[in-house]
């Protein structure tokens, strides 16, 4: 005889499969226990690195906050190679970041004093990485970051790659070695995510992200928006999903990695190369930023 807890879990998890027909899939391929524990090592974990247990225990019970094994499956697969940079100076993209430059042109140009850097390199990192605002990411960033973080556990690593489907699915030593350095990675990304809701007074669990966890216009990952982020509408927290606190978080980034007035093309891709460690992202913003000044 199932006591109310658990038989409010199981209502919980039967829901999630009926809704989700991914999450049938994980759920059923995981024991019963399971269903209701995989982040049970997590929890302990975050506990013993100084978060409250009541506060972990009551984030971790409710019914949103899942391993989310679709968009963590997918982040394995990124590639930088693999992306259609050149989407991004169509005439069409151009004229949308055009516009976009033309009426934010104050906050802009404010950033572009404040910081010294170029507006249209800013405006170029929003297209990128959002469609300047239009497609942060909708998934959730708690849940995309647990779920890494939790690969830290070796049994949990075997159920998650049972259900990694097959068109997604890469080698298994490719995916062991991924795992290595992204679970770690993961966990300090999640403590860096909870501690920057608490500072700022947000429910983590309602930060929206890419299948990364990188949050906002700016796609800034947690452990960035603690170091770097700023408050460019001065309303007393940071928001990325704000176009003035992600125009000034972008500023600030590349101002303390090196950008400076004037400077050449060689460190200006240095310090891009800072934002995302790729010569084609690099390439991209710097083309999107020389066609608007056009």
């Amino acid at each position: 005889m199932l006591n109310c807890t658990q038989a409010r879990r199981r209502w919980i998890v039967n829901i999630l499969c009926a809704s989700t027909a991914f999450l049938c899939t994980w759920a059923s391929a995981l024991p019963a226990q399971e269903k209701t524990d995989y982040f049970a090592g997590l929890r302990q974990r975050l506990v013993a690195d100084g978060f409250s247990p009541e506060a972990i225990s009551a984030l971790y019970s409710r019914p949103e906050v899942f391993v989310e094994a679709d968009g963590v499956s997918r982040f394995f697969l990124h590639s930088e190679a693999k992306l259609n940079y050149d989407q991004f100076s169509t005439s069409e993209s151009i004229e949308k970041a055009q516009r976009y430059l033309e009426e934010n042109i104050t906050i802009l140009g404010e950033t572009e004093k404040a910081y010294g850097v170029d507006k249209r390199v800013i405006t170029a990192i929003l297209l990128v990485e959002s469609r300047l605002g239009t497609r942060p990411g909708s998934r959730s960033a708690l849940n995309i970051l647990s779920t890494l973080a939790a690969l830290t556990d070796p049994a949990f690593q075997e159920s998650f790659w049972r259900i990694i489907p097959e068109e997604r699915r890469i080698t298994r030593e490719r995916f062991n070695e991924r795992v290595q350095k992204r679970a770690e990675w993961g966990y300090q990304e999640l403590k860096a995510l909870l501690r920057y809701a608490q500072r700022d007074g947000i429910d983590p669990a309602t930060i929206a992200s890419s299948y990364a966890g990188a949050v906002g216009y700016a796609q800034f990952m947690p452990t960035n928006i603690l170091a770097y982020a700023r408050d460019g509408d001065q309303d007393g927290r940071v928001d990325l999903s704000v176009h003035a606190d992600a125009i000034a978080s972008i500023a600030n980034y590349l101002k303390c990695h090196g950008w400076q007035p004037g400077i050449g093309r060689e460190k200006q891709e240095k310090v891009i190369y800072a934002y995302n460690p790729s010569s084609y992202y690099v390439n991209a913003i710097l083309k999107v930023a020389d066609l608007l000044k056009g």
